[in-house]
Formats: structure tokens, sequence, C-alpha cells
């Protein structure tokens, strides 16, 4: 009622008309209007206003049949289009957002509904706001709420998601499985550098020992030699080196009964005289002596010749060869 003073609550914009003709527009606070003359005709909320979409039927791209419904979020930005614009705006955006939900929903197919919903929001909302910008609304935003899918369909997508969840786990395992034998591979690969490595260090160092332990047994053998030529070398030498060669032939025999010569046949090959011991010794020695004539020669010959001054024949010879000769 005009009372000549009003009070006009915050976020309200209050439409007045004279004489039925709009006059103004009353802001927030204290405001005088004429009794009679001046009429409150509309009274419009600058307030964010939220509008259940009711739920529709929309058939996709690929012929789905769905049931789908959602929440719209509208404000009044123009007191005056909205209340001389359209008769009822919140109807308007209503009716605009279902039309509009359902030729959206008719580009996609039933796949890209659900992975696309954002995008599918953001073109409802520009199309409503293009729509009413004349009625003074403006659209902030449109969220589906609910997707509902016929059973059929529901069931297919659902063995198609149980398809699906089977597929990558089959993936998961071959991946698995593939890691697997390759690190298994890897492994063996690096046991077999790290074995031939060990072994060709093994074989260097045990060469290495070798020649060695050769190098060793020549210079003990070089010096024994030396050592032995050195006793060979002074009086009674040789009779030494006799009887230790006759030791050794003798110890050789007494060899033969402990190791036969053929162990199949259990056979022992002896000397014909294995009973005359100072035969085998004198064979021994023969030996022996056969080995060391020839440097005892060698040494001979080496050493100059020395010269002898001729003695006369004695007087008895001299005697004989006159009588043989008369």
């Amino acid at each position: 009622m005009n009372i000549g003073v009003l009070f006009v609550p915050q976020q309200e914009a209050w439409v007045v008309e004279r004489m039925g003709k709009f006059h103004r527009i009353l802001e927030p606070g204290l405001n005088f209007l004429i009794p009679l003359l001046d009429r409150i005709r509309y009274v419009q909320s600058l307030k964010e206003i939220v509008i259940n979409v009711p739920e529709q039927s929309a058939v996709t791209l690929d012929n789905v049949t769905l049931q789908i419904d959602g929440v719209l979020y509208l404000r009044v930005i123009d007191p005056y289009k909205a209340s001389y614009g359209v008769e009822d705006p919140e109807y308007a955006v209503t009716q605009l957002a279902q039309t509009t939900m359902r030729s959206e929903l008719g580009k996609l197919s039933l796949d890209r509904v659900f992975r696309e919903r954002e995008s599918l929001n953001a073109n409802i909302v520009d199309a409503i706001n293009q729509a009413s910008d004349c009625w003074g609304i403006r659209c902030l935003r449109y969220e589906i709420k609910d997707i509902h899918v016929p059973p059929r369909v529901k069931e297919s997508m659902q063995m198609q998601v149980e398809a699906e969840r089977r597929k990558r786990a089959t993936v998961l395992e071959s991946e698995g499985t593939r890691e697997s034998a390759i690190n298994v591979a890897e492994g063996q690969k690096q046991a077999q550098i790290l074995a031939s490595e060990a072994e060709k260090a093994q074989q260097i160092n045990k060469a290495a020992g070798e020649a060695s332990a050769m190098l060793v047994k020549a210079r003990a053998k070089a010096e024994a030699i030396q050592l032995l030529a050195a006793a060979l070398a002074q009086q009674h030498g040789s009779a030494a080196a006799s009887l230790s060669v006759a030791e050794q032939y003798v110890n050789a025999f007494s060899k033969l009964g402990k190791d036969s010569n053929n162990k199949e046949a259990n056979t022992l090959l002896l000397p014909a005289n294995t009973g005359d011991i100072t035969n085998m010794v004198a064979q021994a020695l023969g030996i022996y002596s056969a080995l060391t004539k020839p440097q005892a020669v060698k040494s001979q010959d080496e050493m100059p010749p020395t010269h002898e001054d001729p003695q006369p024949p004695p007087a008895e010879e001299l005697k004989a060869e006159q009588a043989s000769s008369s």
C-alpha cells in the first residue's frame, strides 16, 4: 500500500507506476510517493534465485532415451526488463533450460554425456543467457543433478565396465610378468658377467701363481745343479756320485713290487738277473761311468798338450835288439 513514505529492503527493487505508467524503480532505503497517483506494481528480488528444473526425457545421438533433471541458478540484473519483458521470468527460464538441455543432449552420444558433463552445463548456460538477455535475467550456472538410464542400457554399461576392468587387469598382469621376466633376465645377465669376470680373475691369478712357482722351481733346480756340479768337481766326487746312483738304482727295484706296470692285468716286469745285487750295482756304476766319460774326454781335449823329454832306452833293451838282429 502506498502511504506516502516507504522503506525498501536491501537487495529488492520496487517498480512504481504513476497513473498506470512506469514511473521509476525505488532503491533500498527511504522513499516518498504520492498516494493515489503512485502504485507499487512489481517487487523484484536482486538475490540469486535457485530453480529446480523438472525431470524430462531426452534422446542422445545414439538413440538412447535418458531421464534427466537439473538445478538452475539465476539473478535479476534489470528489474524493468524482468517486470515488462516477460510475464513469468522464472517459468520462461525453466522452459528455456529444458529445451536447451534436450537440444544439447541430442548432439552427444551416451558415453560423451557422462564424460563431458561440465561442457554440457556450460553450453546450456550460454544458450540461456543469449535468449534471456531481453528479460533482464542472467543465468549464472546450470548443474545436472541426475541422469537415469534405462535398465537394459544400464546392464550393458555395467558389463562394459566389467570387461574394461578385466582388460586393464589383464594388461597390468601381462606388464607385470614382462617386467618380472626382464628383471630376471637382467639379473641372470649380470650374474653371468660377474661369474665370468671372477673366473677370469681366478685364471689370471692361477696362471700368475703357476708362473711364479715354475720360476722358483727352476731357480732351485739351477742352484741344485750348480751345487751338484761343484760337489762333483771336488776330490772323490765321482765315487760319491757312483754310490748315489747305485743306491737310487736299488731303491727303484724295491718300488716295483708296490706299483705294477699294468694294474688291470696285475703284471710286473723285472730284469732277468734281479737276484744278483752285485751285477745290478755294477750296471748302475757302468751307466754313470758312460755318462761321465764323455765329459772327462772333453775336458782332457781342452787341456793343452804336455811336452816330455825323450829318455834313452835302457842298456838291456839295446842288447836284446842286437842279439835279435844277429
